[in-house]
Parts: C-alpha cells; structure tokens; sequence
C-alpha cells in the first residue's frame, strides 16, 4: 500500500486558480498516476500527475495530463465525465465504509458520489457541487474528442462540506484510505491509470480494498 503525507498550507486560496501558484510556493511534490492495472486490455498509459495539500477548510487537488487525444463531452455535473479525458480522487474520510469519489473531465465538469461499494452511490446535490471550485487550462465549456497530442490541467478546491453523508470540519492528523486515477472510457486510446494499484479482474475503480492511504499533517 501507497502511502503519502500530505501538507498542511495556510493559504486558502479564493479562486482555484490560485491552487498552482499556492502549492508551487509551499514546495507540493508532484506524484504519477502510474499504474496501468489492466495491461493486456488497455496498454496505453498518458502522462498523468497530481499532487495535493490541505488547509483549514478543505483540500486542494491539482492535476496535470498529456495524452493521445483530449474529450469534454460530459457538459453537467454528475454526468458521464468518467467516459471523457478525466481525472479522479477516492477518498473515505471515515470509519463507517463509506467513500467518496470525486471525478473531473478537462473542462471542469464534476461528478461527487458516496456510498460504500459501487452499486449503491448517492449523488451529491447540486449545492454541494457548486462548492467545489474549478479551475482548467482547457476552459469550462464540453467539447467532442480533439484527437493529436494534448496537454491539459484541473486544479480544484474541495471544501470539507463536499463529504456531504458526513460532519467533517478537519482532516488534521489522520490518516485516511484514498486512491487517484486517470481514465477516458470513450476516448479513442481508453485508458484506466491508478496510483495505487487495483487488483480486479476488469476495470474497476470502486475498490476500497486497493486504496492507499494518505496522512493529513496538522
């Protein structure tokens, strides 16, 4: 098991565009989004990165991607993003099983979903997705699949209140299971990348069971 410290900063950024300039400044390291779980069905691995940090009201998120070719079909939030160039955070911030997965396509389109396996998600309501905030290098307006080399970030902002089944008001100090992805289920190389390995027999992402776990330095 994967396992990462992640920093504490002071700054809560305003606007998620401000999430680049603020992790450059408190020197957050960037790590790979690495591992192609499924090799023999989908070989093709994209450059993707994150990193990530913490502050008094939530967690900061920042990706970074080049890949074969780049789609923002999915135009609301809770739609399909996971079939478009999209990058994802699973995380469960308590004991009682249930976890979060947190997915956005390169236009800043999100989808928030919570429950503990993968047939049984709760969606988040649409005010507690307008408080995640969104910033990419892309723009925030859906596009069909651009095919040709392309590079593209998401920084985000993730108030606490986005774990909307639970109270959480801090993450100081603990250590909670997590795992990153990268995914494109309808783009012309579909790809599915995990930082910690998932060990499933088809692609699958909703295995708590394989996430790494990341500890919230106070």
């Amino acid at each position: 098991m994967k396992e990462l410290f992640v920093p504490m900063v002071n700054i809560q950024p305003v606007d998620a565009g401000e999430v680049p300039a603020v992790l450059d400044g408190a020197g957050v390291a960037w790590l790979l989004i690495g591992e192609v779980d499924w090799p023999l069905q989908y070989p093709y691995c994209p450059r993707a990165e994150f990193r990530i940090a913490h502050t008094a009201g939530g967690i900061l998120l920042h990706y970074r991607v080049r890949e074969h070719s780049v789609a923002a079909m999915a135009g609301r939030d809770n739609g399909n993003v996971w079939e478009d160039s999209c990058v994802e955070f699973f995380s469960m911030p308590a004991d009682d099983g249930i976890y979060y997965n947190i997915e956005c396509n390169c236009a800043g389109t999100v989808l928030v979903g919570a429950g503990r396996d993968r047939s049984c998600r709760e969606l988040a309501p649409q005010r507690v997705l307008n408080g995640v905030r969104r910033w990419t290098s892309m723009g925030r307006e859906p596009f069909a699949e651009r095919i040709g080399e392309a590079a593209w970030e998401v920084a985000l902002v993730v108030p606490y209140s986005t774990y909307f089944m639970h109270s959480i008001a801090t993450l100081d100090g603990q250590a909670v299971p997590a795992n990153f992805f990268k995914c494109g289920d309808r783009l012309q190389r579909p790809h599915f990348l995990s930082w910690n390995p998932v060990k499933a027999p088809l692609p699958d992402f909703h295995r708590p069971e394989c996430f790494g776990r990341l500890l919230f330095n106070k």
